[in-house]
């Protein structure tokens, strides 16, 4: 995956909002290595994709990604997201949407992938719901070969239908969190992404 992608047309723009998808996606699937705190090392300060308004939070996970190591991040991972029982922050849309795990929010959005054409591979265990599943949704949908499927109008709907109500919530609950740094900053960035995904999308009427 080509992490940081620069920005000089409309085509490198939704080139640039796949990856940032595909990169939210691994970031918030598990802990990053030591390889991709490295890419983080060379990568441009400026946002990977269109809007001033990402430039401070993406410059914020940046800098924070270059004076951290992986074992440091990983440990913040599960001390946020893992552990025996219940995890301090869920990751999961159903939680934030019903307040139950594997509930009515999840049947849905299974619906709504296999209108789509999607589901979920063999080796994933974590349910459809989790903030990474639906990130890669959606770097599916913008970068897809398949333009039925992979266009703006089915952007819009999943994101409005899986993501837009409770993203904040997740994000701010990582934000605030003493236990939280990287993924702190972090959450400060998908905040700021996904506020301008929903202006993007406001546009389309």
């Amino acid at each position: 995956m080509s992490q940081f992608p620069p920005m000089t047309s409309a085509l490198d723009e939704e080139i640039a909002r796949a990856e940032v998808y595909g990169l939210l996606a691994r970031l918030w699937y598990a802990a990053p290595d030591a390889d991709l705190l490295g890419a983080f090392g060379v990568a441009p300060t400026e946002a990977p994709a269109a809007g001033a308004f990402l430039e401070e939070p993406w410059r914020q996970l940046v800098g924070l990604a270059r004076g951290t190591d992986a074992a440091a991040v990983h440990a913040e991972y599960d001390a946020l997201f893992g552990g025996m029982g219940k995890p301090e922050i869920y990751l999961f849309g159903s939680h934030y949407l019903s307040g139950f795990l594997n509930d009515k929010p999840l049947a849905q959005l299974r619906t709504d992938l296999a209108r789509l054409g999607l589901a979920r591979g063999e080796a994933v265990s974590e349910s459809e719901d989790h903030v990474a599943c639906l990130f890669e949704v959606m770097r599916y949908l913008i970068a897809g070969d398949d333009a039925a499927v992979a266009n703006l109008a089915q952007q819009q709907a999943f994101f409005a239908a899986h993501l837009q109500s409770w993203l904040p919530t997740l994000c701010d609950a990582v934000a605030q969190h003493p236990k939280a740094h990287f993924y702190a900053s972090l959450a400060g960035f998908t905040r700021a992404f996904a506020e301008v995904e929903v202006q993007g999308f406001d546009m389309l009427g």
